[in-house]
């Protein structure tokens, strides 16, 4: 516990904890949950948990608006509930990571509701505020994601504060130092109760153009037009800031201060998030970066490739933590169906190529069942997303609905209330976690056997990628001297010619005659060299 390089080639279990375990029967996932569920995480050979946020909130967007950063929301229990969490996951060899939101508050958050007051008190230069242009209109350009304008007018300081996201969650001026000495010290506070570092939500979003210039529009040719206004612009001005690097500097001071502790910075960002997540992780920054560049519908050995080769050649000092799913997109066993034979087959097969990838991994809860996306109805929404933009967006809903524990108890083992916050359906329950348990071919028990490989092999940690040409649909690389990952990411049979006598390790409908390597749809090995 005590190896400062722990997160390097670590894969680590992604918890939304409104949606795991519920203990207390009120329909909502809890902390007390999660420590009574901690074993099945263990058993999969993970290295640490990662929780989505579990601070005081007004839940306007399911606790990434916080309005206490030192307190455990009520709706997921107390502290004394966290430290007995954090206890039983070091006790069973698992990290600790929290997700800790510093670009934007809740608009409860006490130091807002002190700087809308005037433009005169101690707290009136924390959030991001303007006057308007002598026609009333808002400062600039800017767009909010979940739909609109990103300003909202305050009358009593006759300015406009301005929201990367909701009206809700106004953003903080990091061009002022006390902020950032603010949320530096909120990250101190759960350093010293024992987590082992942090997820960063919108990493590159702290900074502002301190001028307000205008976003450009969006340079990339497109066959249709967006659903959201944002997706029209090029953020050229409203993130991704060079002052950003300074502050992620100071993170990193801080997290220096504390043994065997670390950081995985979420990159929202569309154009060149490649870059960007080298650029974060490069010269004592953070530790590790994602983006949403694995999270979309890209499912061929060109994409895959191109992400692995595009960060190590640009970034050599720095390092990825990569995705296929999380609370934010649709789950990947559903948006690579048009390249499954069966929902076990790609299931199994993304997991083998995502736990094969130089980097470090990211697991969502539910995957390791091959989980799939939930149908929702409307009146059935709560994120905004899906409210705002409905039904062309369908939102984030789809994959936060509660994890299945149970085919034959209420709500799939989940809770015993009679409604939960999100519905649990029969699609869901299918797949859920005990039937899954007694089925050697499963797809439970296959991410056990992978990720068992994978802490048992230095190469699968650490060693680097060497691409192999192959044509489409065959994804090719060895990993270190000594492991060869081969892929089918099609419904149609390949073969490969192998170079050199291997032996497999891990394989699915494949099978080696003298120097072929045949592989059935959605086939893939893993062989020693």
């Amino acid at each position: 516990m005590k190896n400062n390089d722990w997160w390097r080639g670590s894969v680590t279990y992604q918890i939304y904890p409104r949606a795991f375990m519920d203990a207390n029967d009120d329909g909502v996932g809890d902390i007390q949950g999660i420590t009574d569920r901690l074993d099945h995480i263990a058993s999969l050979g993970v290295d640490a948990i990662w929780l989505s946020p579990i601070f005081r909130s007004p839940m306007k967007d399911m606790g990434y608006d916080v309005s206490d950063y030192l307190d455990i929301d009520p709706s997921f229990g107390d502290m004394a509930d966290f430290d007995a969490m954090v206890a039983k996951a070091h006790d069973l060899g698992l990290k600790v990571i929290i997700d800790q939101v510093l670009s934007h508050s809740s608009d409860q958050h006490p130091y807002f509701e002190a700087s809308k007051q005037s433009r005169t008190n101690d707290k009136s230069d924390w959030y991001v505020w303007a006057d308007p242009n002598p026609d009333g209109t808002a400062p600039n350009n800017w767009q909010a994601i979940f739909g609109g304008i990103a300003w909202e007018w305050e009358p009593r300081r006759r300015q406009y504060y301005f929201h990367n996201f909701l009206k809700e969650q106004p953003d903080f001026n990091f061009h002022n130092p006390d902020v950032q000495d603010y949320l530096l010290e909120t990250m101190r506070f759960w350093l010293e109760r024992g987590v082992d570092g942090f997820r960063l939500d919108t990493v590159n979003f702290y900074f502002h153009d301190a001028l307000l210039r205008d976003d450009a529009a969006d340079y990339r040719l497109k066959k249709s037009q967006e659903v959201r206004p944002y997706d029209m612009q090029y953020h050229l001005f409203s993130k991704g800031q060079p002052e950003n690097m300074d502050f992620l500097k100071r993170i990193r001071s801080l997290m220096d201060e504390y043994d065997a502790r670390t950081t995985v910075g979420e990159v929202g960002e569309t154009h060149h998030a490649i870059k960007m997540m080298g650029d974060y992780t490069s010269g004592n920054r953070l530790h590790m970066a994602y983006s949403f560049n694995m999270l979309g519908p890209d499912f061929n050995a060109k994409h895959f490739r191109k992400q692995i080769t595009e960060f190590f050649e640009g970034a050599p000092e720095g390092w990825p933590c990569w995705a296929l799913s999380n609370h934010d997109v649709q789950r990947h066993a559903t948006r690579f169906m048009p390249h499954a034979v069966t929902l076990d087959s790609i299931a199994k097969l993304s997991g083998a190529v995502l736990l094969s990838l130089e980097g470090s991994v990211c697991l969502y809860q539910g995957e390791e069942m091959g989980q799939v996306e939930t149908e929702m109805e409307y009146h059935e929404l709560t994120d905004p997303t899906a409210i705002s933009f409905w039904p062309d967006d369908k939102g984030r809903d789809g994959c936060r609905t509660p994890m299945v524990w149970s085919a034959n108890a209420p709500n799939g083992g989940f809770s015993k209330a009679d409604k939960t916050w999100l519905p649990v359906k029969a699609p869901q329950i299918a797949r859920s976690v005990d039937v899954q348990e007694t089925d050697t071919n499963s797809v439970l028990n296959f991410y056990r056997e992978m990720l068992a490989l994978r802490r048992a092999r230095p190469d699968m940690q650490l060693g680097r990628s060497n691409f192999i040409d192959t044509p489409e649909p065959i994804l090719a690389f060895t990993r270190g001297e000594n492991t060869l990952c081969v892929f089918n990411l099609s419904v149609k049979a390949q073969t490969m010619t192998l170079l050199q006598t291997i032996k497999p390790l891990i394989a699915e409908d494949t099978v080696v005659e003298a120097q072929t390597l045949k592989l059935g749809p959605n086939g893939f090995m893993i062989a020693e060299i």
